[in-house]
């Protein structure tokens, strides 16, 4: 049992306290998986198309500011922290940045990759996680939310949701998979690498292996339907939507709360139940392996 939420702001004014929403959304599902939390928020993309690379240290205390001045000094870059987290922030091919990192902090994870996204992840309690990086104060375009109950891979922030899958996407997935050995396996032969054994790394890697044959998130999603076997519900966001899809069964919960202002989702209507003009909202619950998107 594992909890997902996602908000999509229609209106400017939501977008400028995005976090003052969602964060209640997040500690709400915590009731559904207290092993981890992670969130990914993004934002309008900037005029100079500079990427985001959001990076994670396990250690508390990790230099970020001698990080920043070298970085500064030597790649031009620009870098923001708050405890175990950071963003870089680079006209560079990103390629070169994580080159880079690779030679002298090795033991700093890549969280994400692109022009509007940020991701926020971390194992514990979705409460601590909530307030540690201060999901509150957060603003941006829209967000997809994971709260996690480990059921067949590590408690690590590295095993937490959302998984990424190229440059400004990401997927949060509420279910377990039954062939995500062999979707691996296959993937591998293709050239895709993994990260973790998490099976939703799996069905995250096989989006991106579709989407670089050229497919589109919908079509990707159709052949998701034909390939991926398991119950699940999979949230996804890139830089201009969220969609959401559900398998053929239908079994692992979601809800959608939409008025004009915003669309809102969740494995459990309490977790919207703050938003405002909820009691107006059209709610209903996603059919079995349809497709829902909402685009910027």
């Amino acid at each position: 049992m594992c909890g997902i939420v996602g908000l999509f702001a229609k209106n400017s004014k939501m977008r400028a306290s995005l976090g003052r929403y969602i964060a209640p959304m997040i500690v709400c599902m915590g009731d559904r998986g207290q092993d981890s939390a992670g969130l990914a928020v993004f934002s309008e993309q900037n005029s100079k198309n500079n990427r985001r690379i959001n990076l994670f240290s396990h250690d508390n205390k990790f230099p970020w500011n001698l990080l920043s001045e070298k970085l500064s000094q030597e790649l031009k870059c620009d870098l923001i922290a708050i405890d175990n987290h950071a963003v870089v922030i680079t006209s560079i091919e990103p390629s070169h940045i994580i080159h880079w990192l690779s030679e002298h902090y090795s033991e700093l994870f890549v969280l994400s990759i692109g022009q509007t996204i940020d991701v926020y992840k971390d194992a514990g309690h979705p409460m601590e996680i909530a307030n540690k990086y201060r999901f509150n104060e957060l603003k941006g375009t829209h967000c997809v939310g994971h709260t996690r109950m480990a059921t067949e891979s590590a408690v690590t922030p590295y095993h937490s949701h959302p998984f990424i899958a190229g440059e400004d996407l990401c997927l949060v997935h509420n279910g377990s998979l039954s062939n995500h050995h062999n979707l691996r396996r296959m993937l591998e032969k293709k050239g895709i690498s993994f990260e973790t054994d998490n099976d939703t790394e799996a069905v995250c890697r096989y989006l991106q292996w579709r989407l670089l044959e050229g497919d589109s998130i919908e079509d990707a999603l159709q052949k998701t339907f034909e390939d991926v076997d398991g119950f699940y519900t999979l949230l996804i966001g890139t830089s201009n939507r969220i969609v959401l899809v559900r398998d053929a069964f239908a079994c692992k919960p979601a809800l959608i709360a939409e008025t004009d202002d915003y669309v809102a989702i969740g494995s459990e209507f309490r977790t919207m139940a703050h938003l405002p003009e909820i009691q107006s909202a059209q709610l209903y619950e996603p059919k079995p392996e349809e497709i829902y998107l909402w685009k910027i």
